[in-house]
């Protein structure tokens, strides 16, 4: 029943469009094999197909009424607006919120988008002021269009993310280089940055960064592990934001934006480990989640999700390999060549100059494969780290993280002191 589940949508040539071949209808059916690529024998009957996929809906709504009716749960308050605002040039709202050392004195500055279900309450989550004080940090973070206190962008890509990111450092005075921070899918917005933005971009920390799972350039064997470590409900996600985001509003109408809170693995379809689940039961996580996610829906409009989801899983117009460091040089043939030897001009360096630093927690897979495609990264490997562990209310995790960008901590700037804009490492 498993294996029905899954090679409903798997495979472009499976047994079920070979007997359909020469039929039109085969065409119009080809999505059923592109619901998870791993290389699995496709099923031959149909009844099964359509009872598993009936079966997993069926499961998750019991689920649903199971976990209302054990525990209490408290409904989804909607706070009065407090957030900075920036006016973009389009005439968007844009909230953000500011931590650490004032723009004067910093001597790093830090952008940090969110991820999915999340605000600009993020960031880094638990980090102490005294540490942003201590390595004369300046963190900005904001919502993303349609989250929290930002007005929606209705044709939003990931290149109008980066315009977005470029806009609100203007904004806010940051008119020199700043690095970004990326956590989870957030990373898609971080990726962007360096794509479409490297002139500004002084440096990129990475934690469980997000990847395009349907990314063709990923092995069979990058693919495979990727997949299988993840829970039914999530493989399930990404498939309908790919071939039909519109189901989503289903699902998204009956957890997060039900108007009651729930559990964050439920929620982001995760299967946590022990330093995770330890982490996500202790009070200051909890407050923290239901905060972050009150002010993630608090429009109450599900559009920016569905974008949001089709984006991690859609054709990004750009691959990471892009970002890759390598020259440039004359196209092949006598002119070219005779120009660029006369002009004295020389090879162009392509991709991000700066560096990268991405943390290796769960799940590793997408590391393993950005790291194939952009060996310049820096990779930091954690195997007894979660998800969360190690980026969330961890003040020695959140020490080790600057100083690995930063190098010795020097303090804000301060008299004639010039801002730093990378690592002295």
């Amino acid at each position: 029943m498993q294996l029905g589940f899954r090679a409903l949508f798997l495979r472009p040539k499976g047994p079920i469009l070979v007997r359909w071949r020469g039929n039109r209808r085969a065409s119009r059916i080809s999505f059923l094999n592109e619901y998870l690529p791993e290389d699995r024998d496709p099923v031959h009957s149909w009844s099964v197909i359509f009872f598993v996929f009936l079966l997993a809906f069926a499961v998750l709504n019991v689920n649903n009424k199971h976990d209302s009716s054990v525990s209490p749960v408290k409904k989804v308050y909607i706070h009065p607006p407090s957030a900075t605002c920036i006016l973009l040039p389009d005439g968007r709202q844009m909230a953000y919120r500011e931590q650490g050392v004032p723009s004067d004195r910093a001597r790093y500055s830090l952008i940090a988008p969110h991820g999915f279900l999340s605000s600009r309450l993020a960031g880094i989550p638990g980090v102490k002021e005294s540490l942003l004080e201590e390595f004369g940090v300046r963190l900005v973070t904001y919502d993303l269009p349609g989250f929290g206190e930002s007005d929606p962008h209705p044709k939003r890509n990931l290149n109008s993310s980066a315009l977005d990111m470029i806009h609100l450092a203007n904004a806010v005075g940051l008119h020199d280089k700043f690095w970004v921070l990326g956590f989870s899918s957030g990373a898609m917005h971080a990726w962007a940055a360096l794509k479409y933005i490297p002139d500004r971009i002084a440096g990129a920390a990475m934690f469980a960064p997000m990847v395009n799972p349907y990314e063709s350039s990923m092995t069979k064997e990058e693919m495979s592990r990727t997949w299988e470590k993840w829970v039914r409900r999530r493989k399930l996600m990404y498939y309908l934001a790919r071939r039909f985001p519109k189901f989503l509003s289903y699902f998204y109408g009956r957890s997060f934006l039900s108007g009651k809170h729930g559990q964050i693995e439920k929620w982001l379809s995760l299967s946590l480990g022990k330093k995770d689940k330890a982490l996500t039961e202790g009070t200051k996580f909890e407050e923290f989640w239901q905060r972050d996610v009150e002010e993630s829906i608090r429009q109450l409009n599900m559009k920016p999700f569905i974008e949001e989801a089709v984006l991690q899983v859609s054709h990004w117009s750009f691959k990471l390999a892009d970002l890759q460091v390598q020259k440039k040089c004359p196209g092949k043939g006598f002119l070219p060549w005779f120009k660029f030897i006369y002009s004295q001009e020389e090879c162009e360096l392509m991709g991000f100059l700066g560096p990268v630093h991405i943390w290796q927690v769960v799940p590793p897979s997408m590391t393993d494969y950005v790291a194939r495609v952009l060996p310049s990264a820096v990779v930091h490997k954690l195997p007894d780290e979660g998800h969360f562990s190690y980026f969330f209310f961890c003040d020695e995790c959140h020490r080790q993280i600057f100083s690995t960008l930063f190098g010795k901590p020097q303090g804000p700037v301060a008299g004639t002191d010039q801002p730093q804009l990378e690592a002295d490492a």
